[in-house]
């Protein structure tokens, strides 16, 4: 990260201090919806949205099924914020502006971060239309050095070199396995490893056939950055993937992904994200742990 791309301490202060002035909500629990996926905004009620471009210091989002909106709400007695939409390094954003959300969302006093994402898979064993609860995952940008906490550290968020063991809370995971079960849709509710990849092309089947190799078993554009931020800020954090194609492997395979089919499934299982998020978010309570 370059000298010009650093935020200070008191830009994400400004920001924040903004909000707080625009809207009576205190948020305990942020959400960030991936393609498609922002559809999870109409669970909120009593609702204050903002466009991304009235926001000081947010980037704008350019991508199809990235409304541009920052949205608090109620969801089932528990104050929320939800990103409808996120930005993307691709998109020619910084990392830091990538991920200057979650550092805003600190200072608002969230505790808890969902990240949802469109992803495709890898492995043979998933379909498309599939939930993947994030076990882990492999942050490629940031094995090549581009790391959002590249740069001085701000000790005001968190330790110069934070640990990335265990980063997708176990017990919010647990949760949603048995939300599934009850919802009645385990069966095509999965748990694995997401890799985050630069894009915006999608993958080579050199490419793909490696990330398989590698025990990965979803793959996408985003999501690392901001996970790895708010771990930093010591928020809890949750992940959900929906697979929204199969990974093309076999030279063999005429088949190929476009975006438009991303945003086709996500529409597709928009109730049954939605559902399992309300859920999850009614059964946390406001001091961060489970119920």
């Amino acid at each position: 990260m370059h000298s010009k791309d650093q935020i200070c301490h008191e830009d994400y202060q400004r920001t924040a201090d903004w909000l707080l002035s625009q809207t009576q909500h205190r948020p305990k629990v942020a959400i960030i919806c991936g393609s498609g996926l922002g559809m999870l905004v109409d669970a909120l009620k009593c609702q204050d949205s903002f466009k991304y471009s009235d926001i000081t210091g947010f980037p704008q989002s350019t991508v199809k099924g990235h409304a541009g909106r920052l949205v608090f709400g109620e969801l089932k007695g528990k104050t929320c914020v939800c990103m409808q939409g996120r930005f993307h390094m691709y998109e020619g954003h910084s990392l830091s502006k990538v991920t200057f959300p979650v550092r805003v969302f600190k200072l608002l006093g969230v505790e808890t971060l969902i990240v949802t994402n469109a992803a495709g898979s890898l492995a043979d064993s998933y379909s498309c239309g599939d939930i993947m609860i994030i076990r882990d995952h492999i942050n490629f940008p940031g094995l090549a050095g581009l790391n959002p906490l590249n740069g001085p550290n701000d000790d005001k968020f968190g330790p110069r070199f934070p640990p990335m063991s265990g980063v997708y809370d176990k017990s919010l995971r647990k949760m949603a396995f048995d939300i599934c079960k009850s919802m009645g849709v385990s069966q095509c509710v999965q748990e694995g490893v997401y890799c985050m990849v630069g894009g915006p092309n999608f993958e080579s089947i050199a490419e793909a056939r490696l990330l398989h190799r590698l025990g990965v078993d979803a793959v996408g554009m985003s999501t690392a950055p901001e996970v790895l931020v708010a771990s930093h800020c010591g928020m809890r954090v949750f992940g959900l993937s929906l697979i929204t194609n199969k990974v093309v492997k076999s030279y063999e395979d005429n088949e190929s992904v476009n975006h438009e089919a991303v945003l086709e499934v996500s529409k597709m299982r928009s109730e049954t994200l939605q559902a399992l998020v309300t859920e999850l978010i009614s059964r946390m309570d406001i001091n961060n742990n489970t119920a």
